[in-house]
């Protein structure tokens, strides 16, 4: 499913990052923030969450994830 959206413990699951491990690679610049979808709840696209994977899987330097975080937040203006 190219446009799912997946919320928090199906990310923690996903990518195998326990939830306090998930926010902190968010503060970090290296997994994207997520998309708000209501006053109180908010969810990954699941594409970005596999960009991600794959540039982990690949060995990325932190460096280069951080510039696809940025890239994947960027192209979100796109879809609107």
């Amino acid at each position: 499913m190219p446009n799912a959206l997946l919320r928090t413990p199906d990310v923690c699951a996903v990518t195998g990052m326990a939830r306090p491990t998930l926010y902190e690679a968010m503060a970090k610049g290296l997994f994207p923030r997520p998309i708000k979808l209501g006053e109180k709840s908010s969810a990954w696209p699941a594409t970005e969450c596999n960009a991600i994977l794959a540039a982990r899987i690949r060995g990325a330097t932190e460096d280069e994830i951080r510039a696809l975080v940025v890239e994947l937040t960027e192209a979100r203006k796109d879809c609107a």
